[in-house]
């Protein structure tokens, strides 16, 4: 049994994180700035705090007596919120600085950073359907400006700790994690469970018609949840220090996601295209050749296999609270 901290605990995969340590027989701190009636999920039996990590002094208490780190901890949403809140998502850098101080004096013997797909290269992504990301495709640097520099110089840092201090550092690039017990309104959410939940709302209300931000041909891979704590754990316990993308290589558009969630709810829906919002870049997915490599890790899930646990999950939600009006929130990715 071993002893760790969870930054962002209170977060969609920080929550699913935690229940996997729990499970594994592990104590587990966490740590997150919502009230802790705003977590996702909630374990008594944890050592809970409620604070912001942003603060040196809070990071040394959070990880007073712990042996390893992940941090899940960050500001962020779907492609609305980080495009239209850059500065509050490079104050993210905080939270790694001083957590990464941290560990160094309270002796962590491990530390893991969530890093995204957002770091890469833009110019690479101009098209619809390209060619998967490899870890390589991030530099020369042109990643998502504001959260995406924000990823990459944090990548940065770890690196530099690592070979500095010898303090042992992992990092996951995400592309787009998605499953139950995740947001699906109020403006955070990603494609997979806005559309579900518009998708369920035009079902229940026998609408026809939902808003889809862009053309609906930008292209991007999706990772069941289970397929990231896989991917996270093995490669945090692995000999691996540098940066892999944990994420699926099936590249699908935002029209063909719609029809796959059309499928699962059988309801047939025409698309709104509002070509004024937020769409991000044209095109991207993971290359997982290197993960294959290096750690021996793949996905496991199809997108349609996940959005159907993912449907049922939001189904239930809506049933017990319907929303009033589902075109208020916004489908990002």
């Amino acid at each position: 049994m071993s002893k760790y901290l969870v930054a962002g605990a209170g977060g969609f995969i920080g929550g699913h994180l935690v229940k996997s340590l729990l499970d594994e027989g592990h104590q587990v701190v966490c740590a997150d700035i919502k009230p802790i009636e705003h977590w996702f999920q909630y374990f008594e039996e944890c050592e809970n705090f409620s604070f912001d990590l942003k603060s040196y002094d809070n990071c040394l208490k959070a990880t007073k007596g712990v042996e390893f780190i992940y941090n899940m901890a960050c500001n962020m949403g779907g492609m609305g919120f980080i495009e239209n809140n850059k500065a509050e998502c490079m104050l993210s850098v905080l939270i790694n600085t001083n957590l990464l101080r941290s560990s160094l004096k309270n002796d962590v013997k491990k530390y893991f950073f969530s890093s995204s797909a957002c770091v890469y290269n833009g110019s690479k992504q101009e098209k619809t359907f390209v060619e998967g990301l490899k870890e390589d495709d991030a530099y020369p640097a042109e990643p998502e400006d504001g959260y995406g520099w924000e990823k990459l110089f944090s990548e940065r840092m770890c690196r530099h700790f690592k070979e500095d201090f010898e303090l042992e550092t992992r990092v996951a690039r995400y592309h787009n994690v998605y499953g139950p017990l995740g947001t699906f309104d109020g403006g955070r959410e990603k494609a997979p469970a806005a559309l579900c939940r518009k998708i369920i709302f035009a079902k229940e209300n026998n609408i026809s018609l939902i808003d889809v931000w862009g053309d609906g041909e930008q292209t991007r891979s999706f990772m069941y949840i289970d397929d990231c704590l896989a991917g996270t754990k093995k490669l945090f316990k692995s000999d691996c220090s540098r940066s892999l993308n944990i994420g699926s290589e099936e590249q699908v558009s935002i029209n063909q996601m719609i029809d796959i969630i059309s499928e699962i709810a059988g309801h047939k829906v025409k698309k709104n295209y509002q070509l004024d919002k937020p769409k991000g870049v044209r095109g991207r997915s993971s290359d997982n050749t290197l993960i294959r490599e290096q750690i021996n890790w793949d996905t496991t899930y199809s997108l349609k296999s996940g959005l159907e646990l993912t449907y049922k999950w939001i189904y239930d939600q809506m049933k017990n609270n319907p929303p009033s009006n589902t075109n208020k929130f916004t489908t990002s990715y």
